[in-house]
């Protein structure tokens, strides 16, 4: 059986990893023909403030469920065991074509471990119902290092143009390489000016390109305004996000 597509669209905090991530949700959602789950792994929930949904529970809020049923001896392992897919599926917002899951921000410390492995298992869970998923993980490396990203077939890895973005993306396919067992993997690098600093760009990293977004007014118009993105407009920005898409596969040319 093939593995379901998976994306997890990955980098530093501050490159443009969730802009990134609503575009592709965008695009993804105009073929109505194709089931796509769309994942906030990000407690920062930033996913779900760029498309506007504010799902009532998350994966976190089955995490307390399943604490709370344990402690009070409410359910055998074997019932939880079968009840967490049934609390997943219950949990996502659907838009159409597109259902959203949102992994929520614990309020207590050190709680971390124990959600990032249930969104692990609700990710390998509910992936295998949907045509394609997609992934805007947590910024940084911890994700990836403790294998929550470990049934993503494809990395797309995301940087501005800065020296330390670039480092951060190079650091998080090094981790993956142990940690991931990805087909494919490629870079985008977010907020170009012009072809030059493309160029300069290309030159210093040995990651495969996927592609380029140009600075663009409509995505900063979007963000100030807290616009939905399902809903942004043909812009550079959008449409060098589609040149990603066709260039990774997931959309024909």
């Amino acid at each position: 059986m093939n593995r379901s597509t998976v994306v997890a669209v990955c980098g530093k905090g501050g490159v443009g990893k969730t802009t990134l991530a609503a575009l592709l949700a965008r695009l993804l959602r105009e073929d109505g023909k194709r089931r796509i789950l769309v994942v906030d792994a990000d407690p920062a929930v930033g996913l779900g403030m760029a498309l506007r949904i504010f799902p009532p529970r998350t994966v976190n809020d089955v995490r307390k469920e399943i604490i709370s049923a344990v402690r009070e001896h409410a359910a055998d392992q074997v019932d939880l065991a079968a009840s967490v897919d049934y609390k997943m599926m219950e949990i996502l917002e659907e838009q159409g074509n597109l259902a959203f899951l949102s992994v929520g921000r614990p309020e207590e410390e050190g709680c971390y471990c124990q959600l990032n492995t249930l969104l692990r298992e609700a990710v390998e869970s509910l992936s295998s119902h949907f045509d394609l998923t997609l992934i805007d993980a947590e910024a940084g490396v911890e994700q990836v290092n403790r294998r929550v990203m470990r049934s993503v077939s494809h990395l797309l890895l995301v940087s501005d143009v800065t020296a330390k973005g670039l480092r951060v993306a190079e650091s998080i396919r090094e981790v993956a390489e142990e940690a991931v067992d990805y087909r494919r993997l490629g870079l985008v690098v977010n907020r170009v000016r012009d072809p030059v600093e493309a160029r300069r760009v290309a030159e210093s990293t040995a990651l495969p390109l996927l592609g380029f977004l140009p600075e663009d007014e409509t995505v900063r118009e979007m963000d100030a305004a807290a616009g939905n993105f399902l809903e942004i407009p043909s812009c550079p920005a959008l449409e060098a996000a589609r040149e990603c898409l066709v260039e990774s596969g997931f959309l024909p040319s």
